[in-house]
C-alpha cells in the first residue's frame, strides 16, 4: 500500500486503489464498504471497499478475515497482505479523509455533517468500482444512521445492484471484513508515520487512542494548542473537545470589520486586535517558527476567501 499520494499533502482527501482483476470485468462480483477512524480528535477517517467476484466468497471466507476491531495490528497487517496478494480476484480502493477535510465540510455554513459526509463518500467509492469496470451485483455496507434508509438511499441509486445495509456488517459477511482490515490498516499506517507541516519540533507521538475521552489525548491536544491559531492539521478541530479547548484556553480575538476601527473595538472590549498578532505587537511571537507558520497559512487561507 503505497500511501505517498496522501503524504505529499495530509491536508486534503485521497483515494488509493489496486489493480482491477479482469475477472472482476467479466464476472458477477459483491462488494464490501466498512470505515476505520470515525470517532477519533485526532487523525484521518479511512473508507474502504473491497471487492470479488461471487464465486469467491467461500475462498473469501476461509482465509478468515473478520472485523478489524477483533483482530491485533499485527493480526490485520497479516491478513491486509494476503488480501494484497489475492490480486488475480480481488481489489481494493480506500478514501483517506483528512483531518482538515472533515472538519471543513463540517463547519461550512450549508449544513454537512459526518453522516452525510461518509454516504457520499461510500457512493463515491461504488461509483469508483462500477466506472473502472467492476461487475458489481450485490453491495454489502456497515450501516451509518439507520439502516433502512440508506439501503433505500443506496437501493435507488444503484438500481440493478442487491444492496445490503446491517448494523456490525463487518462482523457478519467476509467482504465486508475485507473492506474492514484494508481501512484500519491505512488508518493506522498514516497516523504512525503523519507528517507534520507545522514547525513543532520533536513531536510527543504519546497521544493514546486519539478518542476525546482518553486522558492521553486530551493532555497532547493542550500541549500542541496555539492559543491563537489553534491545533495542528492531525487534530479534528470541529470535534467539541477541541473546541472546547480552544474556548477555554485560547485568546479572545476581535475580528476587524469595516463598520468600525478594530484596535478601538478591540480595546472597548478588554480584546487584541487580530491585526497585533502579526506584527512586533504579538510580543515577539513573530519571531516562532511555529507561529510564523499558522501565519502564513492563514493568510494565504484569506488571500483565497
Amino acid at each position: 500500500m503505497d500511501l505517498s499520494p496522501f503524504e505529499t499533502d495530509n491536508s486534503v482527501s485521497c483515494r488509493l486503489s489496486s489493480q482491477i482483476p479482469d475477472v472482476c470485468r467479466t464476472e458477477d462480483c459483491c462488494l464490501g464498504i466498512d470505515e476505520a477512524g470515525r470517532g477519533p480528535v485526532l487523525g484521518p477517517m479511512v473508507y474502504g471497499i473491497c471487492f470479488c467476484p461471487v464465486s469467491k466468497k467461500q475462498e473469501l471466507k476461509e482465509s478468515k478475515v473478520a472485523d478489524s476491531k477483533t483482530l491485533s495490528e499485527a493480526e490485520r497487517e497479516n491478513l491486509f497482505q494476503k488480501l494484497d496478494e489475492a490480486k488475480s480476484y480481488l481489489g481494493w480502493a480506500l478514501q483517506i479523509l483528512s483531518p482538515n477535510t472533515i472538519s471543513t465540510s463540517m463547519l461550512q455554513r450549508t449544513k454537512y455533517n459526518l453522516n452525510a459526509l461518509s454516504h457520499d463518500t461510500a457512493i463515491g467509492l461504488i461509483q469508483y468500482a462500477l466506472d473502472s469496470g467492476v461487475q458489481l451485483t450485490e453491495v454489502f455496507v456497515d450501516t451509518v444512521g439507520p439502516a433502512e434508509k440508506y439501503e433505500e438511499k443506496l437501493s435507488k441509486l444503484f438500481p440493478g445492484i442487491k444492496v445490503t445495509v446491517r448494523p456490525k456488517a463487518d462482523s457478519l459477511f467476509p467482504i465486508v471484513s475485507a473492506a474492514s482490515i484494508c481501512a484500519k490498516v491505512a488508518r493506522d499506517r498514516v497516523v504512525k508515520g503523519w507528517n507534520f507541516a507545522e514547525d513543532l519540533g520533536e513531536v510527543d507521538a504519546d497521544y493514546g487512542s486519539g478518542y476525546p475521552n482518553d486522558p492521553k489525548t486530551k493532555a497532547w491536544l493542550l500541549k500542541y494548542l496555539d492559543p491563537v491559531f489553534g491545533f495542528p492539521q492531525f487534530v479534528r478541530f470541529s470535534w467539541s473537545t477541541a473546541q472546547t479547548l480552544i474556548d477555554n484556553k485560547g485568546v479572545t480575538v476581535h475580528w476587524d470589520d469595516d463598520d468600525e476601527d478594530g484596535e478601538k473595538a478591540a480595546q472597548r472590549q478588554n480584546n487584541r486586535s487580530m491585526l497585533a498578532y502579526f506584527g512586533a505587537s504579538a510580543g515577539g511571537n513573530d519571531q516562532n517558527p511555529t507561529h510564523r507558520f499558522f501565519t502564513e497559512r492563514r493568510l494565504k487561507s484569506l488571500d483565497t476567501l
